[in-house]
């Protein structure tokens, strides 16, 4: 399975390691988890711009049982309100790219060189929900890049528990966890006064084989330079045209139409 969101699944349940035997000790392991994800929450929706590269897997479960991990590396570029790029490279090679400006939302896939562009005045968060919900299309970590996070996480996480203080990549972070009627979340949050995620793993465990996503963030950048050039399409020579077919009039196992059908 292919995940569309991070959070989505997220509904209230007993969190991991909150069975304690002494609630007080639970309910002070809920709050300081709590902090943890909604100070890092607060922190993300607030930056007015950044880039971070994502390294993600995903299981793919077979019919006989078995686990096969796919992945790609993500980097993404927001500038806020209106400015988002992300340009992804599959385990395999090929290559995609996704560009928004306020104007405009681009998607091209190189191994096809094949290209839709689409008019979508609005904010990154108006075009992201269009890009997902109208146009079922997925961008993997898309609610990272949302303004409204905090809200998200508030509104769907009830339960909590902080697990320990560990270490991703030399980077002293606080390790919290959550359970949901259909996933079970892991961050692992930097220390510090930047508590940027540092990684994260989801366990789908409504699905069979309990399917799980990561990613492993690193390169957090809060400054980068961002010139109106970098979230401009071109199509490269001899690509194709193709259109966006709007969730409708999608046919199955189908989400974009070539140009003119």
């Amino acid at each position: 399975m292919i995940p569309m969101l991070i959070f989505s699944a997220l509904l209230t349940g007993a969190p991991v390691g909150a069975q304690e035997s002494d609630p007080a000790e639970a309910r002070k392991s809920e709050e300081q988890a709590m902090a943890v994800m909604m100070r890092m929450a607060d922190y993300l929706s607030q930056a007015q711009r950044f880039s971070v590269t994502a390294d993600t897997g995903f299981d793919a479960v077979q019919e006989f049982g078995q686990k096969v991990e796919f992945g790609e590396l993500r980097q993404m570029i927001l500038s806020r309100p209106a400015g988002l790029r992300v340009d992804a490279t599959k385990r395999d090679g090929s290559k995609s790219q996704f560009i928004f400006n306020g104007k405009e939302l681009a998607l091209y896939f190189a191994k096809e060189n094949v290209y839709a562009t689409e008019a979508r005045p609005g904010t990154v968060d108006q075009a992201i929900d269009h890009f997902i919900n109208d146009l079922d299309m997925r961008l993997p970590l898309a609610e990272m890049l949302s303004s409204k996070l905090s809200q998200v996480l508030s509104d769907k996480v009830r339960e909590a528990a902080y697990v320990e203080k560990s270490f991703i990549a030399g980077i002293p972070c606080d390790h919290v966890s959550f359970r949901g009627d259909e996933a079970d979340l892991q961050l692992w949050v930097a220390q510090g006064a930047k508590p940027l995620p540092q990684r994260l793993v989801i366990t789908y465990t409504r699905i069979d084989g309990r399917p799980q996503f990561w990613a492993q963030f690193s390169n957090w950048n809060l400054a980068p330079e961002v010139p109106n050039s970098l979230f401009v399409f071109k199509p490269p020579a001899g690509a194709a045209k193709i259109v966006f077919a709007p969730k409708e009039m999608l046919q199955p196992g189908g989400n974009v139409t070539k140009e003119g059908n």
